[in-house]
């Protein structure tokens, strides 16, 4: 549901994910008795394909709600924002547990119909204990492949940097979808 998503690889070393599309649901979830925010952040294979087999969610690809909670249990902080319904939530973990929870405040008049859902993360040094350099090339050719498989949907991807000149950026946007992922294959 998102056109747009914003990935920002930040100075300090965390990275930032935001979408504009529905937002992760927030509503009580009756099986794990918590938010399906934190469950979908704390509780492997729960991902966002609540439903079903009638959601649609039955055929489609990805981890099979592997990802999300992975990432979470794998940094040292991660800060959750989502936007819906004419509110904000937010929530922060550290190590895949809760340490505070859910909040919740209406959006101003003018930020109403925001929707969405933004992931900050850091990873979490006593696990990799090797220096940690996302490579901005490698993320910036699967970001390409995705925008391919994505015809309506924009990929920007930004590496933040102390000094400015060596800040990057990139938009990804084929509105020919695969017809023109061959034909940028096909260019030499």
């Amino acid at each position: 549901f998102a056109t747009q998503i914003d990935v920002v690889l930040h100075s300090n070393g965390s990275v930032s994910i935001t979408d504009n599309g529905r937002g992760i649901p927030t509503d009580f979830h009756p099986v794990t008795k918590k938010s399906a925010l934190e469950t979908v952040l704390t509780v492997l294979h729960a991902g966002g394909k609540f439903g079903g087999l009638s959601s649609g969610y039955s055929i489609s690809g990805g981890l099979h709600g592997v990802g999300l909670s992975v990432v979470n249990a794998l940094s040292e902080a991660l800060e959750v924002t989502v936007w819906r319904d004419g509110m904000e939530y937010r929530q922060k973990y550290s190590r895949g547990k809760p340490v505070m929870a859910l909040t919740c405040h209406g959006l101003s008049t003018e930020s109403k119909d925001r929707q969405g859902t933004c992931i900050w993360f850091w990873p979490d040094n006593k696990i990799f204990t090797t220096a940690i350099e996302f490579d901005y090339n490698t993320l910036a050719g699967r970001i390409r492949e995705l925008a391919f498989l994505n015809p309506k949907l924009t990929i920007t991807l930004k590496k933040e940097d102390n000094d400015p000149e060596k800040s990057l950026y990139n938009e990804y946007f084929f509105a020919g979808g695969l017809f023109e992922y061959v034909k940028w294959l096909n260019a030499d």
